[in-house]
């Protein structure tokens, strides 16, 4: 099954009202809904931004932007459903800090469906600054997604570096893995990549990665990121001979587009010069040292 998709490298900005940033949501979405695109992924943290909205004392608090965020997180989720029924399209809508019953608060990546359903996937490995810093606190429950493209999952940025997630959702049905990172170093944006190129050739599917780019100074947890989006493939036949489907422009602000066929992880898997897939198993048969 054939389906356009697109990776933000969104830039991270400065926002003088809610307006505001609703044209620059609608923005982007209508100009990859004018490009035939059906998947949309934006980057881990873009929400960050709204901090913006609360003035200095709370954006540059990191326990104070959090709880401020609590005020426009539904309104956030209603710009995104609306604007995945009215364009006909799934937006994953990167992530946003969503405090729980608790009083803890979880990294959260929903995915909008053009029905208006929506569905979410929680970060279930925290960085240190996650851990130590900001307190996020970790998921507790790995998902995948039924759509009308077939099985999608989410790897949540720092999660994408762990096989065995990955592995659990595509043994679900899922042939396509959407990755929202958002990265401040360019050895954390290669971490990430590297981790997305080994799953999907582990995986034998396709992984997509979209990162937050720009500078925000007034920020005390989004100032510097870095990165390029890309879409990634086994590497075998019938894909390109490096794994790298489609790869963004280092650090630009931009959409990256790439029309994927999910039939062809069933196809490779099956008469691949590798079977990945098939062989993950054989590993806990080998004698390994201990």
């Amino acid at each position: 099954m054939n389906v356009k998709i697109a990776a933000a490298q969104y830039d991270v900005g400065f926002l003088a009202n809610w307006h505001e940033y609703r044209r620059k949501v609608e923005r982007w979405v209508v100009d990859a809904a004018g490009q035939q695109a059906k998947i949309l992924l934006f980057p881990e943290y873009f929400s960050m931004e709204l901090a913006s909205l609360f003035g200095v004392d709370v954006y540059s608090s990191l326990s104070k932007q959090l709880e401020a965020l609590q005020t426009v997180h539904q309104d956030f989720l209603d710009l995104f459903q609306g604007l995945a029924s009215e364009q006909g399209c799934i937006i994953q809508a990167g992530t946003f800090p969503v405090q729980m019953d608790s009083g803890a608060y979880r990294n959260r990546a929903y995915l909008l469906m053009p029905d208006g359903r929506i569905e979410f996937q929680d970060k279930l490995m925290m960085t240190r600054f996650e851990n130590e810093h900001w307190f996020i606190q970790a998921g507790d429950e790995l998902k995948t997604f039924a759509t009308e493209y077939g099985t999608i999952a989410i790897n949540i940025c720092y999660d994408s570096e762990f096989p065995l997630l990955a592995r659990q959702q595509v043994a679900a049905g899922a042939n396509l893995i959407l990755v929202p990172s958002c990265t401040d170093t360019v050895a954390g944006y290669h971490r990430v990549k590297i981790g997305c190129q080994a799953r999907a050739l582990e995986n034998q599917c396709y992984v997509v990665q979209s990162p937050l780019v720009g500078l925000a100074p007034w920020s005390e947890a989004v100032d510097v990121n870095v990165g390029a989006a890309g879409v990634y493939t086994p590497v075998d036949r019938g894909f390109p001979d490096n794994g790298v489907l489609a790869m963004g422009g280092f650090n630009q602000t931009q959409w990256l587009y790439s029309e994927v066929d999910l039939d062809n992880c069933a196809t490779v898997r099956e008469q691949g010069q590798v079977f990945n897939y098939r062989d993950w198993p054989l590993q806990a048969e080998k004698h390994l040292l201990s």
